[in-house]
């Protein structure tokens, strides 16, 4: 999860950091140094929602300040640099938002909450306050609206699904391997499993189709899109709400089907059939930007569009 994420800043940065010297001149380091990027979009009062922001920068000359009150930051303490979204200025309404970026020399953190959680503990993502003193240079001159829409949103949802298909296809695998165990233990009979395995097969091969085709689509339509007004339009929203809703629910599905098919092994902690680590990690999937808020934007898309 953390390079996933890491790869959708890095997105950001390349398609939308061009038309800025100072950015463009950290990307030229970053690709030397190797440096992780994090992210910063949630903020205490927004509740989850990315595309409003109740802190804003502050320009000061050629120097920027950034305050900001983070319900969550994924390894933030950790990343060299941070992508932070906040509003474009005091007087700006809460959807008018920038993009900011912070190194570590820029910013102070304070951390506000723990991180001890069912699972995904690796992306370290507690609460932060965060204060920064950053150069006017790194606020991307295109709005978030654009970048959100256009890079974050598509790269975020395809990398989060591939990365729960991979956690799914890790559960089918041990799910297969108890099978085989059987049906060597018994030659000449099918084991009670297996028909169970054949429908985790076709599901898993679902979920693959489904994410590798956004990829390509996405690589395909973006291609001649990036400098439009309305960069990929309603329909493209709609896919990538359904996407990740879709694999984030079908993931968890896919791993308590393994379970099944496993038995009292798979939930043995000290069993070579363990899915204790997959089953806590795959159900953060429909909490990260909450599948209901996911579903009532897409309903809203719905109401006035006909593209879908």
């Amino acid at each position: 999860m953390v390079l996933a994420m890491h790869y959708s800043q890095i997105a950001c940065l390349i398609w939308h950091g061009k038309k800025d010297p100072e950015i463009t001149d950290f990307l030229n380091q970053l690709s030397k140094t190797q440096w992780l990027v994090g992210s910063m979009t949630s903020e205490v009062g927004t509740f989850g929602d990315m595309r409003r922001s109740l802190c804003a920068v502050q320009c000061e000359g050629e120097q920027a300040v950034l305050e900001k009150d983070a319900t969550t930051g994924s390894y933030c303490e950790q990343a060299d640099a941070i992508l932070v979204t906040a509003r474009s200025g005091a007087r700006a309404a809460e959807n008018d938002q920038v993009l900011v970026l912070v190194q570590r020399t820029q910013r102070t953190l304070s951390q506000t909450t723990s991180w001890n959680t069912l699972g995904m503990r690796g992306t370290c993502s507690p609460g932060f306050k965060l204060r920064a003193v950053i150069p006017r240079g790194h606020i991307f001159s295109t709005p978030f609206s654009e970048i959100a829409a256009m890079t974050m949103v598509p790269y975020s949802h395809i990398l989060w699904s591939a990365l729960w298909t991979g956690i799914a296809t890790g559960a089918y695998r041990k799910a297969a391997a108890f099978i085989r165990q059987q049906a060597r233990g018994a030659p000449g009979s099918m084991p009670p499993g297996a028909t169970r395995l054949a429908t985790l097969n076709a599901d898993l091969q679902a979920m693959r189709h489904n994410w590798t085709m956004a990829a390509i689509d996405f690589d395909s339509e973006a291609a001649g899109t990036r400098d439009a007004a309305d960069p990929l339009g309603m329909r493209w929203a709609l896919r990538m709400n359904n996407l990740k809703v879709a694999l984030s629910e079908s993931a968890p599905r896919l791993v308590h089907g393994a379970l099944q098919t496993i038995g009292v092994l798979a939930y043995k902690n000290d069993s070579p059939f363990s899915l204790g680590r997959e089953y806590r990690d795959v159900l953060s999937g429909a909490l990260m930007i909450s599948n209901e808020r996911i579903k009532m934007a897409s309903a809203s898309i719905l109401l006035v569009s006909k593209e879908a």
